[in-house]
């Protein structure tokens, strides 16, 4: 570290107040539940109102844990950490060969019916940068009601090209009610 700067001030992380969020309950009318290992994304899904299911470590331990409580919920967050893990690690071939089971997979949660299926990321890991970065994340949204935009292909190239291009996530949940047909219109 002597080759360093000094420490000119200090970030403390995993302890706080309650932020108090808004509840998801509350604000979408929903009864959510995430499905995740990492403890930063379970806690995050707690002070928003989802409720926290348990799970195994390996994805298809998620997507077990997502069939068995299909019934119970109307909104579920799977997360899945190690495609994050993989990125900052440098480790390309491991995070595609992760990617590419998930895709296998993909089949198991449409059996299921879900009114709305998205695939996203909180951020961009580019195994190159070995770290987070502020390239856009591709966005999948499938919906009975959506209109095909042509693209046979999920990577961040491809989905730059779709229907949904760039936006703000902030619109991703009023997007994904709307096309759940669960958003009240006004007016029209």
């Amino acid at each position: 570290l002597a080759s360093h700067h000094p420490a000119n001030m200090v970030l403390l992380r995993g302890f706080s107040k309650d932020p108090c969020l808004p509840k998801m309950q509350e604000v979408y009318k929903l009864k959510p539940a995430a499905i995740a290992t990492y403890p930063m994304y379970r806690g995050v899904a707690k002070l928003v109102g989802m409720d926290l299911l348990d799970t195994g470590d390996k994805f298809t331990d998620e997507i077990s844990t997502l069939e068995s409580h299909w019934q119970e919920y109307d909104f579920f967050y799977v997360h899945v950490k190690k495609t994050d893990s993989y990125g900052e690690d440098g480790n390309f071939d491991a995070r595609v060969a992760l990617i590419e089971e998930i895709d296998q997979h993909i089949p198991r949660i449409l059996a299921l019916e879900p009114d709305v299926f998205i695939i996203t990321g909180d951020h961009s890991t580019p195994s190159v940068l070995r770290s987070h970065s502020w390239h856009p994340v591709p966005v999948l949204l499938y919906s009975r009601y959506v209109r095909p935009d042509g693209l046979d292909r999920f990577g961040e190239r491809a989905c730059a090209q779709g229907s949904i291009g760039r936006m703000p996530a902030v619109n991703l949940m009023t997007m994904a009610l709307a096309y759940a047909l669960r958003l009240n219109k006004y007016g029209a």
